[in-house]
C-alpha cells in the first residue's frame, strides 16, 4: 500500500471538520448552551414559583428511609423527592422550550412557506396573463393588416 494516496493525519481531520454536520452540530452545542441559560431564568423566575404557590419549592427534602433512622449512619435513605425535582425540571423545561420556541418557529416557518407558495402563484398567473395580452397584441396586428397577408400582400 502506497503512502502517497492515503490523506495525512491532519488532512482527514480537517475533512472531517469542514464537513457541513459537524459545524452545524458545533453550532447547535453552543447556541443551546447558551439558550440553556434563558430557560433555567424562566423557569427559575417564573415557573418555580408559581409552582411553590402550591407546594414547596424544594422537593429534595422529601426522602424515606428503609432501614433504621434517616440522617443516621446505619439509616438507608431514598431520596425520592430529589428525583421527582429533576423529572419535573425536565418536564418544565421541555414545556417552556416547546411553547416559546419550537411553537412559535413552526407557525413562523408555515407562514413562510404559504408566502412562498402565494408569491410562486401569482408569479404563474403573471406569466399566463402576460401571455396572453401578446396573444391579444398579436391578435390586433393580424387584424390590422388586414388578415394573415397583410394589407397589399398577394396572398399564396
Amino acid at each position: 500500500m502506497s503512502k502517497k494516496n492515503e490523506p495525512s493525519l491532519w488532512e482527514g481531520f480537517r475533512a472531517f471538520l469542514m464537513r457541513g454536520n459537524v459545524i452545524d452540530l458545533a453550532v447547535a452545542v453552543v447556541i443551546g448552551a447558551a439558550f440553556t441559560n434563558i430557560v433555567n431564568a424562566v423557569v427559575k423566575g417564573v415557573i418555580n414559583p408559581i409552582v411553590g404557590a402550591f407546594g414547596t419549592k424544594d422537593l429534595e427534602v422529601y426522602k424515606s428511609c428503609l432501614k433504621g433512622p434517616c440522617g443516621g449512619d446505619d439509616g438507608i435513605e431514598i431520596l425520592w423527592g430529589s428525583v421527582l425535582s429533576a423529572a419535573l425540571g425536565f418536564l418544565i423545561t421541555a414545556a417552556v422550550v416547546y411553547f416559546l420556541m419550537v411553537l412559535p418557529m413552526a407557525k413562523y416557518l408555515a407562514r413562510q412557506a404559504e408566502r412562498k407558495a402565494a408569491r410562486e402563484g401569482a408569479a404563474e398567473t403573471v406569466e399566463v396573463s402576460e401571455l396572453e395580452v401578446l396573444k391579444e397584441i398579436r391578435d390586433t396586428l393580424v387584424a390590422q393588416r388586414g388578415g394573415p397577408g397583410g394589407p397589399g400582400r398577394a396572398e399564396p
